[in-house]
């Protein structure tokens, strides 16, 4: 089962933006959402891929080809 049909569209931004050093405040302000949000998206992702945090589904997430670093 691939991955990508459960990421949703502000998770993947949410991911491509930390994969850029932004940090939860940065996400929040440019994606106009709260900080809260951001976390709770960062969480459900997490979930989904079954890992422990956000390091390790960022990595998840570019073993899988879902996230690049040179995006």
């Amino acid at each position: 089962m691939h991955i990508q049909k459960f990421l949703t569209k502000r998770e993947r931004e949410i991911f491509n933006m930390l994969v850029k050093n932004y940090d939860t405040l940065d996400i929040a302000d440019s994606l106009e959402i709260s900080e809260k949000t951001v976390r709770n998206h960062i969480s459900n992702v997490i979930q989904k891929l079954g890992v422990k945090g956000r390091s390790q589904a960022i990595l998840e997430l570019i073993r899988i080809g879902e996230l690049s670093l040179d995006k």
